[in-house]
């Protein structure tokens, strides 16, 4: 949901900012500035750091198939053969 608000800018900042993103950028330019100041970033390393751990992205796959990791790997072997 987009919220409308009002800011005030010093001549000097708006200037290079129009000249920096463009017109029709400003607010998606002023917005992505502004959001990682108001999110966590945590959430995405845990996120990140879950999918760097490729055993665990084995067994969640294997499970929301329905299968266990080793009839998984067997099922793969015979693909890749």
């Amino acid at each position: 949901m987009l919220k409308r608000t009002t800011i005030t800018l010093n001549e000097v900042v708006y200037d290079g900012l129009y000249r920096h993103v463009g017109q029709q950028y400003i607010n998606q330019f002023i917005e992505d500035s502004l959001q990682p100041h108001f999110f966590d970033s945590a959430l995405d390393d845990g996120y990140q750091a879950m999918a760097a751990d490729k055993e665990r992205e084995a067994e969640a796959i294997a499970c929301s198939i329905g299968m266990d990791l080793k009839e998984l790997n067997r099922k793969l072997n015979a693909v890749r053969k």
